[in-house]
């Protein structure tokens, strides 16, 4: 049985494991990851302990098994990770339902991530659950001090209602 719940501030070291296993087998595709993981090791220590208030962890069976967060508090999605032990159990759909209906609690319409562009399981991921590409692009990215091809996906979280006319159809 799986639950959500806030991060405590406890959590952070088990957090920042489970970020960084995840982003471990993200980053296959990528490969030379020798000189990267000191740097998203310390990433995800100093954001889960400094950005532990807008963390969402899902738990498998009294166990953190994933967690995601919104950094600015917005639509966007800034970290989503399951512990690679946990991916494919259907954990990552209940996270990621449960902060799409936060998103829609707090007056947002739609939600956005990003990923890398080559990180293709995540971005199946998404796209199995409605999220589509908009953009493609290359930046510089300090936490792991290289460029890195980013992909940014959005979904409509609330439909806009239909325009009545109230005029005569012709």
């Amino acid at each position: 049985m799986a639950t959500t719940r806030n991060a405590r501030e406890e959590d952070v070291d088990v957090l920042a494991e489970i970020g960084f296993r995840a982003w471990e087998k993200a980053m296959e595709a990528i490969g030379e990851m020798a000189g990267m993981r000191g740097s998203a090791r310390e990433a995800f220590v100093n954001f889960t302990r400094s950005s532990w208030l807008t963390i969402t962890v899902i738990e498998h069976v009294g166990t953190v098994a994933g967690w995601a967060a919104r950094e600015h508090l917005d639509e966007l999605i800034s970290d989503f990770w399951i512990d690679p032990q946990y991916q494919g159990q259907g954990l990552g759909r209940e996270l990621l339902e449960e902060l799409e209906a936060e998103i829609v609690r707090q007056g947002f319409e739609k939600a956005r991530i990003e990923t890398h562009a080559q990180n293709n399981e995540a971005i199946g991921f998404f796209e199995k659950h409605g999220y589509v590409i908009h953009w493609l692009s290359v930046a510089y990215s300090p936490k792991i001090d290289r460029d890195v091809q980013s992909v940014g996906l959005s979904k409509i979280l609330v439909e806009a209602p239909p325009s009545v006319s109230y005029g005569q159809e012709f």
